[in-house]
């Protein structure tokens, strides 16, 4: 039994629960009564709700920072062993977080039967391991200064190459099923590469990749447009990801980070397409003003938020695009980490319900006759509604707390951390 049932328990949640059962119905009753009105299946909803999960990356259980500064928070998690433990308080809270995601160097476990069994005491499982090429590790013969599976040394490549297919094996070990890659690689001045020549040869050293995944396997290639360098990236856009994997073969799938945008970007219109073609792999799920800041899921732009969900949606109704991953990428500066995924995952899914009351009916009629006012009339109506009570209800039924933030704050966690972990502790990897 780990140290989190002395901080918060499942009783004490049910507890919780009940004191809160009367101010819950009264919210939730009046909106399941108003939805059953308008001809949508709550219990189905409500059904979907209770098995979405999102995955919760090893890196996020710590604060990040900017070029400048990082001002940890203390009681941060100081091993792989503690980062579960806190992935296990998440899931604990919020019922909807039932998996990690390692990035290798930074989380590679010593023993992986054991972390596996330590997983599984919270209820955990393993989700997408994330490779690492975008830093020199210090045992490293060669450098990524100019590039890893891009470079014009072989030999750098190959060092590349081989660090993901190791990042694959210890995910095999764990009971993962699948591999992400993002590269930093790129240029920042004009001449500096011959941009066929570096397309080429990176398509190459994926195709090695591929090539050591399990047959149960898929590898997710992810996209960005600028940033670590800014003159130009090997794969900066959505077309050039859906490229590689077409190439690749059909365990090869494009991944969407929703920082990884130029401003202004059409996500929702990236994903129909990459549905349409069966290549949409998973999501990075954060918030940005400017570019990849990084920033609380749907705290900046809620409503195109609410219409990439309305394209998942309808995607996964109508195309035969494979099960995708879902995973929170975020840098929690300024806020508690844990309370950070926990506004997250509650903006996730408030918008994954919103997408599930759209009246796909009439939305497909006003399309179909060229209504343009009565589209967006129908999408409107599902982002104006409140469905917290109806996040709330399906995260009860699961055992999770009526107020996650708040039970939070009320046990103070953070406080029990810090005296268990230290003031001045900071997470490992980033």
């Amino acid at each position: 039994m780990t140290y989190w049932y002395t901080m918060i328990t499942k009783n004490d949640i049910l507890e919780n629960n009940s004191q809160q059962k009367a101010l819950h119905q009264k919210r939730f009753t009046p909106l399941a009564d108003t939805l059953t009105d308008q001809g949508i299946d709550v219990e189905s909803v409500l059904k979907k709700l209770d098995t979405f999960q999102i995955a919760v990356p090893s890196w996020a259980l710590g604060t990040g920072g900017t070029r400048f500064a990082r001002f940890p928070e203390g009681g941060e998690p100081r091993s792989l062993e503690e980062k579960i433990e806190d992935v296990g308080l998440l899931h604990l809270l919020n019922a909807s977080s039932n998996a990690i995601s390692l990035h290798i160097p930074w989380d590679i476990p010593k023993d992986a039967t054991a972390i596996k069994q330590l997983a599984s005491s919270h209820g955990l499982l393993f989700d997408a391991v994330n490779s690492n090429t975008f830093q020199d590790q210090p045992d490293a013969k060669v450098s990524y200064k100019f590039g890893s599976l891009c470079h014009v040394d072989k030999h750098v490549r190959d060092e590349a190459v081989a660090h993901n297919k190791e990042v694959i094996d210890h995910g095999v070990a764990l009971g993962s099923k699948a591999l992400t890659v993002w590269l930093a690689d790129g240029s920042s001045f004009p001449g500096q590469l011959n941009f066929r020549e570096a397309l080429q040869r990176t398509q190459d050293s994926l195709q090695q990749i591929y090539d050591h995944l399990p047959a149960d396997w898929k590898v997710l290639v992810e996209y960005k447009p600028y940033e670590p360098y800014f003159y130009s990236m090997v794969i900066p856009d959505w077309g050039t990801s859906h490229l590689l994997a077409s190439s690749l073969g059909e365990k090869a799938l494009s991944l969407v980070d929703l920082g990884h945008h130029l401003p202004n970007t059409n996500i929702e219109q990236i994903v129909a397409i990459l549905m349409m073609q069966k290549k949409l792999g998973g999501f990075h799920f954060n918030d940005s003003k400017y570019g990849d800041d990084d920033l609380t899921v749907a705290s900046i732009k809620p409503y195109q938020f609410f219409l990439i969900f309305n394209e998942l949606v309808d995607g996964m109704q109508n195309t035969k695009n494979p099960e995708l991953s879902w995973m929170i990428d975020a840098s929690h500066n300024l806020k508690d980490p844990i309370e950070d995924l926990i506004q997250a995952i509650e903006a996730i899914k408030i918008a994954y319900t919103q997408a599930l009351i759209v009246d796909r009916t009439a939305l497909k009629k006003a399309q179909s006759v060229n209504d343009v006012s009565a589209a967006q009339e129908v999408l409107q109506n599902a982002f104006r509604t409140d469905v917290r009570a109806l996040v709330a209800e399906s995260r009860m039924r699961m055992g999770g707390a009526y107020d996650p933030l708040n039970s939070f704050r009320e046990n103070q966690i953070r406080k029990q951390l810090i005296a268990k972990r230290g003031l001045k502790t900071v997470a490992t990897g980033l």
